[in-house]
């Protein structure tokens, strides 16, 4: 608790009966042990009032009280609002309290800072943000919070999750929304200990969650994701509109249905892009051919950037704009790209998606707006090609650690469907290598390390390529490089056209690829790809475990030993087999070379708590086999 129990107990020789403003219920005097244990903050009350007024306008209304406990928990003291051209803010008004809670201060007009949200690469953006962030260096203290948006965009409904963070509990927090006649409201509640409270006053509904003495949320190694442990409310119209445009959410297909109405009458092009199109697929076999080669005439020709002006955060631009300017957002892209294909006879869908490397699952059975981004899918006799039409540098149908092994909302003519990218297996997330190394008598050597990375083991080094110079490139090798001792004399990255593949050389200085003590030499022939560190055994283990990367690792190390050199000691194989995965690991000779081979194979899943036990011994017998030695001996003198 950061030392400040010294200072509370001091406070409590003061009088509590009364504080100039504030009260008892702000003093972190009052804060019960098992809340404060283990924590950096302390959500003392949240009052969160969503109010719809009718399809295209609601308001909300919240008061948060916080009180910091320690340097760590200042985050959770600054007060960030979202608005935009659809979400307006009303007000803002804060107080800051000490220790006893005792007021300080109000938060004053020119403590409110106001910046553009728009990220990089935007170039039409009204994504603004109000923040607070108070001064207050004596810990802990408190600050409440007061403020009201005004929305015109009933696309979205309020989430509630007054949890805001790790190390962060809770005494006591309320959610209330209320609803107009002859509108429903749509829910999906997580980890909550009690179902919603309902009422009904003249045809007006009111649902409200109540939360109260939440301990800090703990996250486990291979446990699910934070988001997924945290109590939490989403919220969802059955019928919205936005800018004159009119949905509903009841389904899937209806979501879909208001999509179409978006991107309805924006796919013309001009007739001199037809031809070219018609020109570039002319001859071509097969549809594949065809995707390919309008995939690489969209990328040869535009740019992606960010478009976030009203109803433009859902619309696209037309095709022509796009054709005429060469840039686009997602939507705007995915929208040209259909339009090229439909020139060479391809029909495809605008595929709605959550687009990240953490792979928030879609909620299957609540219909609404989960999504942040938008590819392309492209149905074929063979197989779905799916294409990602923001990446200038992405092959045709790879779909990734961004888009892969999801659900999409496929748009289509008749609706919205919910339709999986591309599951991985092991099997297509490799890593083959093989290293030549020449020792010396000394223990050193030089060595040669080729590898062939593909699909999500390229990801990080075509990124590499495509944003690095060659001396920054070696800088991230260097770093990336698993190896004791090491210089890279020269290195080439290669990316391969066409597929989710980089070539890797490397030209290794070696100076203590092995240590001598005497006449022997002792090598870990395991050079570059060692499994250091063992997840932590726990007793009570809480939480499911998660495994969600798979792959597959394939390593041949090749040794030419000095002259006069023999093994003396040899590590027997090795083969490890669980529902985590597989391992296999020997070392022989091979044409007067020591010769080191070892395969990884990690699964994807989810399993119960109680077999965490089992991945840990797994990973620990791996983890021992990587480390195992050959000694070689010299003949005796």
């Amino acid at each position: 608790m950061k030392n400040w129990i010294s200072a509370l107990m001091l406070a409590c020789v003061a009088s509590v009966g009364a504080w100039a403003g504030g009260g008892p219920e702000y003093s972190a005097l009052t804060i019960k042990s098992a809340l404060s244990k283990g924590a950096d903050a302390v959500i003392r009350q949240e009052e969160v009032q969503f109010t719809v007024l009718s399809a295209k306008s609601a308001t909300e209304k919240v008061r948060q009280v916080v009180t910091v406990l320690n340097a760590d928990g200042k985050e959770h003291a600054t007060l960030v609002v979202h608005y935009d051209k659809l979400n307006k803010v009303d007000y803002i008004r804060g107080t800051v309290y000490d220790m006893t809670g005792k007021k300080v201060r109000s938060i004053k007009n020119s403590d409110i800072r106001d910046y553009s949200a728009n990220g990089d690469g935007t170039l039409y953006g009204d994504n603004r943000v109000k923040v607070v962030e108070p001064t207050h260096s004596t810990y802990p203290y408190t600050i409440e919070y007061e403020y009201q948006t005004t929305s015109s965009n009933l696309l979205f409904y309020t989430t509630w999750a007054p949890i805001s963070g790790k190390k962060v509990s809770l005494e006591k927090a309320s959610f209330t929304v209320q609803m107009p006649a002859g509108i429903d409201l749509r829910y999906h509640e997580q980890q909550l200990p009690e179902k919603a409270s309902i009422s009904e006053v003249n045809s007006k509904k009111t649902y409200s969650w109540q939360l109260k003495n939440v301990v800090p949320i703990e996250t486990e190694q291979y446990g699910p994701p934070f988001y997924e442990l945290i109590p939490m409310v989403r919220t969802a119209p059955t019928t919205f509109e936005v800018e004159g445009f009119a949905g509903s959410m009841e389904s899937w297909k209806a979501l879909g249905e208001w999509q179409n109405k978006l991107n309805a009458g924006r796919s013309q092009l001009p007739d001199a892009t037809k031809q070219q199109v018609l020109t570039l697929t002319q001859g071509l076999a097969t549809p594949e051919e065809k995707i390919k080669a309008v995939y690489q005439f969209m990328q040869n020709r535009t740019r992606y950037v960010s478009i976030q002006l009203g109803i433009g955060g859902w619309q696209p631009f037309e095709a022509s704009m796009v054709d005429s300017k060469g840039y686009g957002d997602c939507k705007a892209l995915s929208n040209y790209t259909k339009a090229l294909l439909e020139v060479a006879g391809i029909q495809s869908h605008y595929a709605i998606i959550y687009g990240g490397d953490d792979n928030r699952p879609v909620i299957k059975d609540f219909p609404s707006s989960q999504f942040n981004h938008v590819v392309l899918c492209v149905p074929t006799p063979k197989d779905t090609i799916w294409l990602e039409c923001t990446n200038q540098m992405a092959d045709a149908g790879y779909t990734g650690s961004f888009t892969g092994d999801r659900y999409s909302l496929l748009v289509t003519p008749e609706g919205g469907k919910l339709v999986s990218t591309p599951k991985f297996t092991a099997q297509d997330n490799t890593q083959k290598r093989l290293v030549k190394v020449k020792l010396n008598s000394q223990g050193g050597g030089v060595g040669e390390a080729v590898t062939v990375f593909t699909g999500r083991q390229h990801e990080d080094r075509t990124e590499v390529l495509n944003r690095l110079k060659p001396d920054e490139q070696l800088k991230w090798l260097y770093k990336a490089t698993d190896i004791p001792s090491f210089e890279i004399k020269k290195f080439t990255l290669e990316k391969v056209k066409g597929v989710p593949q980089v070539n890797e050389n490397l030209q290794l200085e070696l100076p203590r690829v092995a240590s001598v003590s005497g006449r022997r030499m002792f090598i870990t022939p395991n050079l570059m790809n060692r499994r250091q560190s063992v997840p932590l055994t726990t007793e009570t283990r809480k939480h499911d475990v998660v495994l969600t990367y798979p792959y597959y690792d394939v390593d041949s190390v090749e040794f030419e030993i000095p002259a006069g050199f023999k093994p003396e000691s040899v590590p027997q194989p090795v083969k490890i087999s669980s529902v985590f995965g597989e391992y296999e690991a020997k070392v022989n000779m091979k044409d007067g070379k020591l010769v080191y081979q070892r395969q990884l194979t990690m699964h994807k899943g989810r399993f119960a708590p109680d077999r965490y036990a089992e991945l840990v011994e797994f990973l620990k017998k791996v983890s021992r086999a990587d480390q195992q030695q050959v000694v070689l001996a010299a003949d005796s003198i």
